[in-house]
């Protein structure tokens, strides 16, 4: 009886509201970890607004020795970043590589984790276990036979290439973490489908994937972020010819080949993080229910 006052107790607060109070200790650490891990965007945000000669010559804490002289903020380095010969081309060309090689995956591996988790054929828990087994290959291993393999094929140097590279190494989790998900979905729903005259085709494309969307939705976030800020593949396969460099490829060669301007990938950061940023912002709710999701029952 009292267990049962107890749960009711606990019922009523989560009710009004009344979530646990978390002890100042824990709101201590907390905050203090927030600070020390936002200490690296702060430095860098500061040095993209800094000189280039003070950058080089003191850290980016000596602007709170006088932090009311605005002599010594200027936006040189986004001005000139922004003004480089061939940063706007090479920013269509991020976009051109990190679409397809979000959407190529996300879509192979949507219906093979259908197929994983709803069909039978032969030989599918061996075949699981063998993209399984992909996640631990260590992708640096797998640039030089590629890199023949298009040489052979011509297709270094393009963007067909590219899309394919970052679709076969992104290809092991997502098939991993669409079949996790769909596995879950309720087995009554798909019974009664079947029952219904439905095909397999029908019940992937009406019942798995909207009920999968933040699963996917949430690896895209990921996949985008990843090719977005991805500079080795792009290197390998792509090259650093102007006509098809990215972004990243671009910063990189702005920096110099001894890091001598270093000042203006601090501002390059930035001016790079604005499409990840919207796209993030834009899909938050469905990133965060994707990572919730199979947390909580009932």
């Amino acid at each position: 009886m009292a267990a049962g006052a107890h749960v009711g107790v606990l019922a009523e607060r989560r009710r009004r509201g009344g979530l646990f109070r978390a002890h100042p200790a824990v709101r201590m650490a907390v905050v203090l970890i927030a600070v020390v891990w936002s200490l690296p965007t702060a430095g860098l945000l500061i040095s993209s607004v800094r000189h280039p000669t003070d950058v080089l010559s003191s850290g980016w804490w000596n602007i709170f020795l006088h932090p009311f002289e605005g002599a010594q903020l200027t936006l040189l380095n986004y001005s000139n970043v922004l003004t480089a010969e061939g940063l706007s081309n090479a920013f269509v060309n991020s976009l051109i590589v990190t679409i397809p090689s979000t959407i190529i995956p996300i879509t192979l591996a949507a219906f093979a984790a259908y197929a994983f988790a709803w069909m039978k054929f032969p030989g599918r828990t061996v075949l699981f276990a063998m993209i399984v087994g992909l996640l631990v290959l260590p992708l640096q291993m797998t640039l030089v036979p590629l890199l023949r393999l298009y040489t052979d094929l011509d297709l270094t140097g393009t963007f067909l290439g590219t899309w394919l590279a970052h679709a076969g190494f992104g290809l092991p989790l997502a098939i991993y973490l669409f079949y996790n998900y769909m596995s879950q979905l309720p087995r009554d729903l798909f019974e009664s489908a079947f029952v219904d005259g439905a095909s397999h085709f029908d019940a992937f494309i009406k019942l798995a994937l909207p009920l999968s969307m933040p699963a996917l939705v949430a690896f895209a976030i990921f996949q985008f972020l990843w090719v977005w800020n991805d500079l080795l593949v792009a290197l390998v396969f792509l090259g650093t010819d102007s006509e098809v460099a990215i972004l990243t490829a671009r910063l990189n060669e702005l920096v110099g080949s001894r890091g001598e301007s270093w000042h203006l990938l601090t501002a390059g950061a930035f001016v790079s993080m604005g499409v990840p940023l919207v796209v993030f912002l834009a899909f938050q709710r469905f990133f965060v229910r994707g990572l919730l999701t199979g947390s909580v029952k009932g």
